[in-house]
């Protein structure tokens, strides 16, 4: 709290200044405390001395500090006790106050520092004041025992001041506010002084003396202000202030000091470190942070050159693996790793910083964009998954919920580059993106709970004629009922109809009548149609039409099968329509050994009464099906890897020459067919097919508007094809002749079941030209010409193994002249022998 003293409104709060009588403060003190004090010699101070003092002061900082501390100890009056404050060390002018002044030892502090200050002793007035108006000046006096040389009076007034605060400890003085109110004026007391006649002796008490009028002495000096406005003391705030300049300089000078420390710090680590990898620096993991260059190379060399061969787990989604970086093309980069390391930092901040963390550069990878691309591209296949969208399916035919689940996929490119990025720690996560589903757990739950659950809740019962039943059980919904999603986020329903056809039909089976083709029989010698039959089927579509509603009566599921006829695929009119009337042509072969006729007639009476209708086409293979054990085949002659051989259903090609040529004279349309490999002479040259089950097919298109059929008659020696229909054309054959004739090499096989011998035969060329012309009118239709290379028959020789030699004599000349069936000249079966025929694609065939 600030005031004003006198009439010049100075702001002053404490005032160090008072008329004092000091004639008993010592006495009084010395009662108070009861201690004895000694005797002190008091001397006037001149107080113009004390000005120049005070000015001295003011000049030197340590001075001035310890002045101002002085001043605060020291007791200070109340503003409002005097009229007006001309300064701290004034007099005040107007009613005497009377204070007790003890003279206890002073502190070191105020002995030694000048006593300007207390007595408020500065530079002279600029004015004359009255003397009326004058403050009384204040003569303090000291103990010659206890001035410091070199002191002025102050140290003895402010060591006064002090006693006076021991005293009253309880009141606190002017220049010590007390705890409640800092800075709050003391009511005015009275002021002692010890007279300089008669100074106190021994424990003599000091007398007290009331203050007169003041004296008429040179005019006060207004000192500069103590204090800033909120009352007196420095507080350092205000540059020329006693007591301002101390703390800053302390603080300067510590700040200085640790920056000059710091500085140096700086200094030195930088030097020491010049050269070397920055603090704290890791590549992968692996700590060079204050190695030289060369260290950290060697150290990261031999740390991460191994990781290049370890497998890195590898995390793409909800699936894991592993890489080997090597194989996926990844190396090291030395020059530009290093280079990533950095030299040393020169932010001070930067390097405090290293010493208290990592700094993580990493590796820089070499890439062979190749091999990467190859090893991701795996990882990448096996991460990515379609969605799984939520569907119901039925278990022993209880509906289950398949939970939704988002699918995910590997970007090839991002997960390369990542990968190259982060294969030395040892693990590597991949980013997927993730697919989303279309179907909601609400939508499922919806599905189930309308359709899926109500479907099996019973079972459907279908209701046919003849009291024939078929039922759909319960547990076989599932087969008939499924979900798909509806774009919505729902399920829709889909019902199989076939799969609830397969299951009902059979069981309505005996309540229908299968309908009947019209055939065509010979009787007598000539073609009779047999009349075509109407069935009477159920009509599923229509009968399954409420299947979906069916599935969610809760009631009784049961529905009555519809009925409708059946019409055959050949009617009776259809029948008559083809034309099947006379033989249109027939062919006859001969020659076969017993298993090859076997096979020949089994196979002929499959074919026996096939109709091809106009525009069809027939296939051998297709139409007399497997031709194996369990059809009743059995082993016959082939040509298998060049050579004659065995295999079940061997003999059937000459069943296929004998079609051929019998749709060649009826002027079929030739779509498919394979000349043997060999010539067989049993069969017209470039006029012959063989046949093989399921790789080598013989084929034929009817061309015209009637039907033809394939009538077949076979004896023990012989196998006859004839077509029936209506006969529009005549063809004709012309075989040309033979040309580029090839030999034969010759093979040796060891004797036994597996050696056919064979004499062989000279390959050559043939041609066969067909000419198709009209029966009515002799007008050509066609001219086509087909030729045809055959293979030479390779020499088959068995040999028989050396006997071993015999000590007896050999026993006659008789069998060095005489020859057996393996011996090298005995003769083989010429090819034309029923013994075997082979495509000419040198695979095995099928006689």
């Amino acid at each position: 709290m600030s005031g004003s003293n006198g009439t010049d409104e100075s702001p002053h709060e404490h005032d160090d200044a008072r008329t004092e009588n000091v004639g008993s403060t010592a006495e009084s003190a010395r009662e108070a405390e009861g201690a004895s004090a000694p005797t002190e010699r008091f001397e006037a101070v001149d107080p113009h001395r004390e000005v120049a003092e005070a000015k001295a002061s003011s000049v030197t900082e340590p001075k001035a500090s310890s002045v101002t501390e002085a001043q605060a100890e020291a007791p200070q009056p109340a503003a409002a006790e005097t009229p007006e404050a001309s300064g701290p060390a004034e007099t005040q002018v107007g009613e005497p106050k009377t204070e007790v002044m003890a003279a206890p030892q002073a502190p070191a502090e105020a002995r030694t520092e000048n006593t300007a200050a207390s007595t408020g002793a500065d530079e002279p007035p600029t004015e004359n004041v009255h003397p009326s108006e004058a403050p009384t000046a204040v003569i303090p006096v000291v103990a010659p025992g206890n001035r410091a040389p070199g002191d002025g009076s102050s140290a003895a007034t402010d060591r006064l001041l002090r006693s006076q605060g021991e005293q009253n400890p309880a009141q606190p003085g002017p220049a010590q506010p007390g705890p409640e109110q800092p800075g709050a004026p003391v009511p005015p007391t009275s002021t002692a002084m010890p007279s300089a006649a008669h100074p106190p002796q021994g424990d003599q008490p000091t007398q007290q003396m009331q203050a007169g009028p003041p004296p008429q002495g040179p005019p006060p000096v207004t000192p500069p202000p103590t204090g800033g406005p909120g009352g007196s003391g420095g507080d350092g705030d205000e540059p020329g202030k006693p007591g301002s300049n101390l703390p800053r300089r302390t603080i300067a000078l510590v700040v200085g000091g640790v920056v000059a420390l710091l500085a140096v710090f700086y200094v030195a680590d930088l030097a020491l470190s010049s050269g070397k990898v920055p603090r704290g620096v890791t590549v992968a993991g692996v700590e060079i942070g204050g190695m030289s260059l060369d260290a950290a190379e060697a150290e990261l060399t031999e740390q991460l050159t191994p990781r290049l061969d370890m497998p890195v787990d590898v995390t793409a989604g909800d699936t894991q693996g592993q890489i080997v970086p090597s194989e996926a093309g990844i190396g090291i980069d030395w020059p530009a790793t290093l280079d990533q390391v950095g030299s040393q930092p020169l932010n001070p901040f930067t390097r405090l910083a290293s010493f208290f963390g990592n700094d993580e550069v990493g590796v820089v990878s070499t890439r062979d964009e190749v091999a990467l691309s190859a090893a991701i591209e795996k990882a990448a296949a096996a991460a990515a998954h379609e969605p799984r969208e939520g569907n119901i399916v039925f278990e022993d035919g209880t509906p289950v919920p398949v939970t939704p689940q988002p699918g995910q996929q590997l970007d090839v490119a991002v997960a390369g580059d990542v990968f190259a990025e982060r294969w030395p720690y040892g693990d590597v996560s991949l980013p997927v993106e993730s697919v989303d589903v279309t179907v909601t757990r609400e939508g499922l739950d919806r599905a189930l709970a309308e359709v899926a659950v109500p479907a099996v809740a019973q079972d459907l019962v279908v209701r046919g004629l003849d009291g024939a039943v078929g039922v759909l059980p319960r547990d076989a919904v599932g087969a008939v009922l499924s979900f798909v999603p509806d774009g919505s986020g729902g399920l829709e329903p889909q019902y199989d109809t076939e799969a609830a056809i397969g299951i009902l039909a059979p069981q309505l089976a005996p309540s229908e009548t299968e309908p009947k083709d019209a055939r065509i029989v010979l009787d007598g010698g000539r073609p009779t149609i047999v009349p075509s039959e109407t069935g009477e089927m159920v009509d599923w579509p229509v009968t399954l039409e409420r299947l979906p509603d069916l599935l969610k009566e809760e009631g009784d599921r049961s529905t009555d099968a519809v009925y409708k006829k059946a019409e055959p695929e050949l009617t009776t009119e259809g029948a008559e329509k083809l034309g099947i009337k006379e033989v249109v042509s027939e062919f006859t072969t001969s020659g076969f050994e017993y298993a090859s006729g076997v096979n020949i007639r089994l196979a002929a009476q499959e074919i026996n009464g096939a109709i091809v209708k106009p525009g069809e086409t027939f296939s051998f293979n297709d139409y007399t099906g497997p031709r194996g054990a369990a059809e009743g085949y059995i082993e016959s002659g082939i040509i298998e890897a060049g050579r004659p051989g065995k295999a079940v259903g061997g003999g059937i090609s000459q069943l296929a020459t004998t079609l051929y040529n019998a749709t060649y004279f009826a002027g079929m349309e030739d779509v498919e067919h394979t000349e043997h490999s060999y010539y067989i002479s049993r069969y017209p040259a470039a006029r012959e097919a063989t046949i093989y089950d399921g790789a080598i097919d013989l084929k034929f298109r009817n061309p015209f508007d009637t039907g033809v059929l394939i009538q077949t008659i076979g004896t023990s020696s012989d196998i006859t094809v004839r077509i029936w229909g209506t006969k529009t054309v005549d063809v004709q054959s012309i075989t040309g002749n033979r040309t580029n004739f090839t030999s034969p090499n010759t093979i040796t096989l060891p004797a036994g079941s597996a050696c056919i011998p064979s004499s062989g035969a000279q390959g050559f060329t043939v041609t066969d030209t067909r000419i198709v012309t009209d029966a009515r009118t002799g007008a050509q239709i066609s001219n086509a010409t087909r030729t045809v290379r055959y293979d030479p028959v390779p020499i088959v020789k068995c040999i028989s193994p050396e006997p071993e030699p015999s000590d007896e004599p050999s026993g006659g000349g008789d069998d060095a002249t005489s020859g057996g069936a393996d011996s090298e000249d005995a003769p083989a079966p010429a090819p034309e022998s029923p013994a075997a025929e082979a495509p000419a694609a040198g695979g095995p065939e099928k006689e």
